[in-house]
């Protein structure tokens, strides 16, 4: 079974088709991108997904049940959770309790226990102390725990990011264009960090991402979406070797007289 499934996905903002009848299969424990040029619909599909937006028309399944009915809380409960391009963080709080937050959804305690400062509220915040601490350590942020987050520097911030989405305990995790901003060595960090979310936790990944070079190296599925429709689909070797992709990013007419192995490296350098 797929982990996740649209099916003719579609969302319309008035008389603008953003993201049109895609169909999208993410098998489990794999990484798979969605790249496009920029108007591509590619975040469109994720806050579809997230429940964010109401898709139009069309079905989302998660473990083979219907979520696109579902509220953003919801799916989050039940394994989904994302990052995005503009980072999202609480600024004035610290690293630490910016994780916490993450892990609010999954307690159990309610309104009363706290008030009442009950043996049950006490357990369960020592172990969602814990669990965010050890989030920390396995993203290497876990010295900048008590600053506050919007001190740490900027690819700590985004690894901060990735934290505290892994605070919901997900089965999926959408990751929206993680490395932008990065240097050369973030890049290499951030992409290590994804493949290592895949093989050692389990996590199954869901990426949009403008590195040619990112995707092309970690990605086992790659899906092109432009003006909102799915164009393409494969291997990163099929997908760059592709006249649709390469007409996409480079122009009308550009596939024309681009031998394949020529015009994947081209595209593969394209944002």
């Amino acid at each position: 079974m797929a982990l996740l499934e649209c099916r003719k996905l579609t969302k319309r903002f008035g008389g603008l088709v953003a993201v049109n009848r895609v169909d999208l299969v993410v098998e489990p424990q794999s990484i798979h991108s969605v790249i496009g040029p920029n108007g591509a619909g590619k975040t469109t599909l994720f806050n579809c997904i997230t429940g964010f937006y109401r898709a139009d028309e069309g079905e989302i399944l998660f473990q083979g049940e219907p979520i696109h009915w579902l509220s953003p809380t919801h799916i989050a409960r039940k394994g989904i959770a994302r990052t995005y391009q503009n980072i999202r963080l609480f600024g004035n709080i610290s690293v630490l309790e910016n994780v916490l937050i993450g892990m609010h959804i999954h307690l159990k305690s309610g309104l009363i226990a706290p008030l009442l400062n009950l043996k049950s509220f006490i357990e369960e915040e020592k172990e969602a102390y814990k669990r965010a601490m050890e989030l920390l350590e396995y993203l290497d942020i876990a010295e900048w725990a008590f600053f506050k987050a919007r001190n740490l520097p900027y690819g700590q911030q985004r690894r901060l990011e990735i934290a505290r989405a892994l605070a919901l305990q997900p089965k999926l995790l959408l990751l929206d264009e993680p490395t932008a901003g990065m240097n050369p060595k973030e890049t290499e960090e951030t992409t290590q960090l994804i493949k290592r979310l895949r093989d050692e936790l389990g996590i199954t990944i869901l990426l949009i991402e403008h590195d040619m070079r990112v995707v092309m190296n970690i990605s086992d599925v790659v899906t092109v979406l432009d003006y909102g429709e799915k164009i393409s689909e494969g291997t990163p070797d099929q997908v760059r070797s592709d006249p649709r992709v390469i007409e996409a990013y480079l122009g009308h007419g550009a596939a024309s007289g681009l031998k394949p192995v020529a015009s994947a490296g081209t595209v593969a350098k394209g944002g």
